[in-house]
């Protein structure tokens, strides 16, 4: 009897240890990979399918290119929808991405493109995820799989060109370490964070509108099977942003062609792809004359204000200011741009409820205009408008799509405007740097482009650098310094800014400011923003411009013409074309500042000088030094005569 008690206790133990292990390993450990069936969030793979090598044959092995083909998949194991998804996939080898499936870059750049810094993806026939529970398991609504296809440098077969890394970009998730699977495969699990907080309720349809530099909404107002009538609209929202002559572009990814607009009109008018395009064959019956345009990626561009009231391209609010949008904090009413246009589907999205938006949109200006990177569309709300007819109501918009634009700068781009300096303590100015707006090609055939520039007489200041040699030179033998050989290369900027330190006294000190256009362009409404880390509470007024301290923007001050001074002229020739050089368009302003509120503030020391200035902006370069006090010299009457008849002459052209 006990002999069969034990061997039933050792049966039980045995059984129930064994039970124990089996829910040990079939329980996920976070120290071994998952599996996509252990995934309780996103899973994401990335695997390479196929490669080989591209001609020609380089004897250097790093710079050798080879095809490559994967695969990225995304599929939603979570309980919540996942909207507008992006991926992060950490490209390494200087891939250049030649085409890719059911998706598009999240920043707006155009494929073919280079990706070798690691790129976003984001959804573009799928951008949203249902869950398992929400659709009964079907992979076709939770899972998205991208096919990629593009060339690589210096990894040869049989090695395998993975990513550094694969994560989900979305907000509110946090990725392990990606696993690898094989020899041509990695994955990751991305799991909601506990931590993250936001006022977006999971349920909700749709996501919450962004912030950003630039939006643009893409409002779908009318819909047929065939083609939908959708309206564009960009506000900025940049106290500091500026476009001029605005051209808006974007991807159609469906053959989609634009029939009529209002309000704007594409850079070319061109039907001739749709004509002999599968356009052509399917719309039979159309009259393609009538077809503005057909490109796979249009160009549009703003009207004039004289088509403001035209009937037929006219008459939509915001429209028709030859592509300008102001600053917010200048003029509100002409921060936002707009227009609609008329676009035919193909098949086979001949459904009325089959709304797809362009993709890759990128928007520019003209040449002293910040630079803007966009993002994908994500599906918001509908957009509400008042009725134009007068009824006490909001029409609101079938579908709606917004892009977020912000301001962005390469690190090779060159400033396109510039900054000199000068002071009532020092005879000398200190001028734009050398090559502030670039240099030459072969610069070292005629001038350096790493001389620093040479530091000039105050006169100097009005005439085009090409006329400046001789008077640097002499003031250089005037002020014993040295002459470089050979002399430095020009500023090469359209626009240059004085920001020259007037007057300094116990309760207060002035500054002039003078902006110079040497350009072939004339700048209508232009503004210019100083920023004064330790000088700008103290600002009290400007008198020929109209300015005041941007409450968003620490420490800045904001200024505009006043009426009758906010067109700034284009460089135009001298009185005597043959002996007189080139004039600049010109317009300048003192402003004055109290020390009540910033006391101790070291005028000549530095903190009367900007440490950044913009102009409709575009950040424009700084020299690196300030004019020194410890040099001071006394003026000659000559000198101080010169700097009251400068300020005369400005005064009254």
């Amino acid at each position: 009897m006990a002999m069969a008690s034990h061997v039933h206790t050792c049966c039980c133990f045995f059984f129930f240890t064994v039970a124990v292990l089996s829910i040990f390993a079939a329980a996920p450990s976070m120290s071994q990979p998952q599996t996509a069936d252990s995934c309780n969030g996103i899973f994401l793979s990335y695997a390479y399918t196929g490669g080989g090598r591209l001609p020609p044959n380089i004897s250097d092995p790093a710079q050798q290119p080879y095809r490559f083909e994967s695969r990225l998949t995304v599929l939603n194991n979570g309980l919540e929808e996942l909207k507008s998804w992006r991926v992060f996939v950490g490209f390494q080898h200087n891939e250049w991405l030649v085409s890719a499936s059911n998706a598009v870059l999240a920043d707006g750049t155009s494929i073919p493109g280079a990706v070798g810094n690691g790129t976003v993806f984001a959804g573009s026939t799928v951008t949203d995820l249902k869950t398992a529970a929400a659709t009964a398991g079907d992979l076709s609504q939770m899972q998205v799989r991208v096919e990629l296809l593009g060339t690589l440098f210096g990894v040869a077969p049989p090695n395998v060109p993975l990513p550094s890394n694969i994560s989900l970009a979305n907000d509110g998730f946090v990725c392990g370490q990606p696993t690898r699977q094989g020899n041509n495969e990695t994955h990751v699990c991305c799991t909601s964070d506990p931590n993250f907080k936001t006022n977006f309720a999971s349920d909700e349809e749709f996501l919450p509108r962004q912030n950003g530099d630039l939006t643009i909404m893409y409002d779908v107002i009318k819909a047929y099977d065939s083609n939908y009538w959708a309206e564009v609209t960009m506000a900025n929202h940049n106290p500091l942003g500026r476009l001029d002559n605005w051209r808006l572009s974007w991807d159609w990814d469906n053959d989609e062609f634009i029939h009529t607009m209002k309000g704007a009109y594409p850079s070319v008018v061109d039907s001739s792809d749709c004509v002999f395009g599968s356009q052509g064959t399917f719309y039979k019956e159309l009259d393609f004359s009538n077809v503005l345009n057909c490109e796979k990626r249009p160009t549009i561009i703003d009207l004039p204000p004289t088509r403001f009231n035209d009937s037929v391209l006219g008459k939509i609010p915001f429209c028709c200011r030859n592509g300008t949008i102001l600053p917010p904090s200048m003029d509100p009413s002409k921060s936002v741009s707009r227009f609609q246009l008329q676009v035919f589907k193909m098949p086979p999205n001949l459904n009325r409820s089959h709304l797809i938006p362009p993709h890759n949109w990128e928007i520019r200006g003209a040449t002293l205009n910040p630079d803007y990177q966009c993002g994908t569309p994500i599906r918001v709300s509908p957009s509400e408008s008042p009725d134009q007819t007068g009824l006490p109501s909001n029409i609101s918009a079938i579908a709606s799509w917004q892009v977020v634009c912000n301001i962005t700068k390469a690190k090779s781009e060159s400033p396109k405007c510039c900054v000199s300096f000068s002071a009532y303590y020092n005879e000398s100015v200190i001028p734009c740097n050398t090559c502030a707006c670039g240099c030459p090609r072969n610069p070292e055939r005629t001038c350096s482009a790493a001389a620093p520039a040479m530091w000039l007489p105050p006169e100097a200041l009005l005439v085009p650098f090409e006329n400046r040699s001789k008077m640097a030179v002499d003031w250089a033998s005037l002020k014993h310094l040295q002459v470089p050989n050979p002399m430095p290369c020009g500023d090469n900027c359209g626009v240059s800014i004085n920001w020259h330190v007037y007057t300094d006294y116990r309760k207060g000190w002035t500054a002039r400011i003078t902006i110079f256009n040497w350009g072939e362009t004339e700048f209508a409404d232009w503004f210019a923003a100083v920023q004064l880390d330790k000088a700008a509470e103290g600002f009290e007024e400007m008198y020929s411009f109209n300015a005041s301290t941007l409450g968003s923007i620490n420490n800045t001050i904001f200024m505009q013409g006043n009426p009758g001074l906010n067109f700034l002229v284009a460089e135009k020739n001298g009185s005597n074309p043959r002996r007189d050089p080139r004039v600049p368009g010109k317009q300048q302003s003192v402003i004055s500042f109290t020390k009540k509120v910033t006391p101790g503030i070291n005028v000549a020391g530095g903190d009367g000088f900007p440490s950044k200035v913009f102009f409709n902006g575009e950040e424009c370069s700084l020299p690196s030094v300030h004019p020194s006090s410890g040099l001071r010299k006394e003026f000659s009457l000559a000198t101080t005569a010169f700097l009251i008849l400068l300020s005369i002459i400005l005064m009254w052209q």
